[in-house]
């Protein structure tokens, strides 16, 4: 008996991926074979740069927060730890909102924190 293949459902395979590549260029976009190695590719960056992308956020509300303390003669780090003592639960992306947004609310905290 002769081998039969499933060619509706390999097509549909084919398809699919390269309708997934559309925008690549070159090759990227229309060889199924370098289609589908930098569509892998594409997926294991957008896994990576997911996580990566929380980091970058925190890395900028520090920035935030810092720019906002400087302005009260206060350096970042010695603020997080006076904030902590003072047992005030604020995270940083809120902080980096007021110190951007609420500039009266954030000089109250500052000035709170300063105080103890």
């Amino acid at each position: 008996m002769p081998r039969s293949t499933n060619s509706v459902a390999s097509r549909k395979r084919r398809k699919k991926l390269l309708k997934q590549t559309k925008g690549y260029f070159g090759r990227r976009k229309n060889v199924y074979t370098v289609a589908k190695n930098s569509h892998e590719k594409a997926l294991s960056y957008a896994y990576r740069d997911r996580r990566k992308k929380k980091g970058n956020f925190r890395a900028l509300w520090i920035q935030r927060i810092n720019a906002g303390v400087r302005e009260y003669d206060m350096s970042y780090s010695e603020f997080m730890g006076k904030l902590s003592k003072a047992g005030i639960d604020l995270n940083r992306k809120v902080l980096a909102d007021l110190a951007m947004n609420h500039p009266k609310a954030f000089e109250a905290i500052v000035n709170k924190v300063k105080a103890e």
